[in-house]
């Protein structure tokens, strides 16, 4: 399986992307690795035709929105975000004419036509500099309110809060941390932004998930624990041989980033099915909301 996928990847001029959440099996034959946003422009400066992104909808969404000129394949199109399905244009667009005027900053994770409608996207590493780069003093961040949250404990912005969230990393509780830091006492705790700020008070370090993978190779501690998607404790473990990693809870596990096998990249490949493909008139306002995130990074 694994030669017949390499030997399709070459026949296509294809490139293989995996997030950090993927099995393992996937990771390991994956090209690249990674946060969805960044596997997405790291994909985009490749000479490949195909993108075949082994992810969520919204992660080849963003692939698609990035690189018009290429394929991007889903291998599994029913590998979806539950997060990302709690707003809609609809419902974005009902929101922003209840609001005063302001501008909307919008976490990658949601769907392209919410990036339409948004003037700038965030990550979980760089909302804070998103949310302090706007010179209004109100602002609303969709579609995660522990994100959210996290932001507007580091600014003095008001920023109004979309009800939506992770299922998985909402699930962490502080019980369940507090209890990871007593059977592991000599273990730094770092946690994704997208857990409930009671998880988030307990941390170490707050982290995305890339984010994560820096800290841990850069710490002189042996032991950490992880309070994200347990799919991120293999990359962490292979970068990391000589340190020790601990799940903050095994119930964090998301499905539909294990949706994906071998055998779907296989025939994804093969068919050139599970074309992800987003119309020119969303993908241009939903790029411009991206562009203005990646511009500030620069």
């Amino acid at each position: 399986m694994k030669d017949r996928i390499r030997a399709l990847l070459k026949e296509k001029n294809a490139i293989m992307l995996a997030h950090n959440y993927q099995p393992p099996e996937i990771q390991d034959m994956a090209d690249m690795c990674g946060d969805s946003l960044e596997l997405s422009i790291r994909a985009g400066e490749t000479d490949a035709k195909v993108i075949v992104f082994c992810g969520v909808h919204f992660m080849a969404e963003t692939a698609s929105i990035i690189s018009p000129d290429k394929t991007v394949l889903l291998p599994r199109l029913d590998a979806g975000c539950p997060m990302a399905d709690m707003i809609d244009a609809e419902s974005l667009a009902a929101k922003k004419a209840s609001l005063p005027p302001m501008p909307v900053v919008t976490y990658v994770n949601s769907t392209a036509e919410v990036k339409a409608l948004s003037t700038i996207c965030c990550t979980s590493a760089n909302v804070i500099q998103v949310v302090n780069s706007l010179p209004e003093k109100e602002m609303l961040l969709t579609p995660d309110r522990n994100l959210a949250m996290y932001a507007t404990s580091k600014t003095d912005k008001k920023i109004h809060v979309w009800d939506g969230y992770c299922p998985i990393h909402d699930l962490l509780t502080a019980i369940d941390v507090e209890k990871a830091k007593a059977d592991h006492p000599n273990a730094l705790f770092t946690a994704h932004p997208e857990c409930r700020p009671e998880v988030l008070a307990l941390a170490d370090s707050v982290e995305s998930t890339s984010g994560m993978l820096r800290f841990a190779k850069a710490s002189e501690h042996k032991e950490f624990i992880i309070g994200t998607e347990i799919g991120l404790l293999h990359a962490i473990q292979k970068q990391n041989p000589d340190k020790i990693f601990y799940a903050a809870s095994q119930k964090m596990v998301c499905l539909d980033m294990k949706r994906i096998g071998l055998s779907d990249v296989a025939r994804c490949l093969e068919n050139m099915s599970g074309q992800v493909k987003v119309p020119e008139k969303i993908r241009i306002p939903a790029l411009a909301a991206v562009e203005k995130m990646i511009e500030l990074s620069k």
